[in-house]
């Protein structure tokens, strides 16, 4: 195990992994890391994908990570249980079947056919490219003129040092304890300019959560916790904009009691969700195992993903209780993800609805926890 105390050992034994290079330009430079032994290495922002993106190599980056838990938390294996999370317990059944199953009964994919026609059409959604920002933007239009229905849910923009925006919009609850589904919004082909529709990373996880919340705004389901639904900026470049949230949330002392990833929900060799058990708070995880076998009818299938997959990595590393479920086991990974063919044409769409489903039936058993 890598306590903090160790981890600044290894701070201290490779200064020069870790500090910053002293020639070229240090604003393009970026520090990675690949695993928990990993120290550092520094790379450009063109390296993250030939070295490890487009290798389906996961990573996350540490660059602007000042807080030393955190630090010392993504060093530490994914089976160390001694993480400084808040102690939830979790039903071990589900309890409020009759009234997740009436918004269910709502959930359809003709919003999301539409949402995410528009969304694959930007150039891509590289967190720095110009069509990004643009396909931000888009985003945030959408999720206002849904969230529109009721007055009391709010939607902001949470800004970062790069230019796309993440989105939070967020349903008041009798206490202010968190529930939050999550997703990212940006792709990646390389380049800023390389074409990268990301129809299935993460197109489908993006529309996905943003059917939940329109049949949540057009009900008058009221729920206990607080609800927040996540859309995340740079998630490709190393888990940047979920990352920079948590951050936030630790810093300011919020509550969450459960954080949902989704990453990609449109392509399903196996006809079934996936659990994914690394790097997740295994409570969590088992509750949500219990949640999507009611509403999906079938036992989901358990699977690994490695270091830095997703962005539920961001949410544990800062203390805070995540699971992630995915369209498929990481063996049977959509295979065009991070190029040109990742386009609507192959979203496989009873996939999406599987998962628009569990999400609000994910909303509604942990708004009561």
């Amino acid at each position: 195990m890598v306590t903090k105390a160790t981890f600044a050992l290894l701070v201290a034994a490779f200064p020069l992994a870790l500090a910053a290079p002293l020639t070229g330009s240090n604003s393009e430079l970026r520090l990675i890391k690949t695993s928990e032994d990993d120290v550092g290495q520094w790379v450009t922002e063109q390296e993250k994908f030939d070295r490890f993106t487009s290798k389906n190599i996961g990573f996350i980056d540490i660059t602007d990570i000042k807080d030393d838990e955190v630090l010392s938390i993504l060093s530490r294996p994914p089976s160390d249980t001694s993480l400084n999370t808040r102690a939830v317990t979790y039903p071990t059944r589900v309890e409020h079947v009759d009234e997740a199953q009436s918004l269910i009964a709502k959930v359809s994919t003709s919003g999301p056919q539409s949402w995410l026609t528009t969304f694959t059409q930007f150039t891509t959604r590289h967190y720095r490219s110009t069509t990004g920002t643009q396909a931000s933007a888009w985003l945030f239009d959408q999720v206002s003129t849904i969230a529109s229905a009721r007055p009391e849910i709010t939607v902001q923009r949470f800004t970062h040092t790069w230019n796309q925006p993440s989105i939070i919009a967020r349903l008041p609850g009798a206490s202010s304890n968190l529930i939050i589904v999550g997703a990212h919004m940006d792709s990646t082909a390389g380049s800023t300019t390389a074409r990268s529709p990301g129809a299935d990373d993460n197109g489908s996880g993006s529309v996905t959560i943003l059917e939940a919340l329109r049949v949540i705004a057009q009900s008058d389901f009221t729920p206990q916790n607080t609800i927040e639904f996540h859309w995340y900026s740079g998630e490709e470049g190393g888990l940047l904009g979920s990352q920079a949230i948590f951050s936030n949330y630790k810093s300011t002392g919020k509550t969450v009691l459960a954080m949902l990833n989704q990453d990609m929900t449109g392509f399903s060799p196996s006809n079934q969700l996936a659990v994914y058990t690394d790097n997740v708070d295994a409570a969590l995880t088992q509750y949500v195992r219990v949640i999507a076998t009611q509403y999906t009818g079938a036992a989901p299938l358990t699977t690994r993903c490695g270091y830095g997959c997703s962005d539920h990595a961001s949410a544990r590393s800062n203390g805070f209780p995540s699971a992630f479920v995915n369209e498929d086991t990481f063996e049977r990974s959509n295979p065009s993800i991070h190029t040109a063919g990742d386009s609507l044409d192959k979203i496989q769409w009873p996939a999406v609805l599987r998962h628009a489903k569990f999400t609000v039936g994910f909303l509604v058993e942990a708004s009561y926890l």
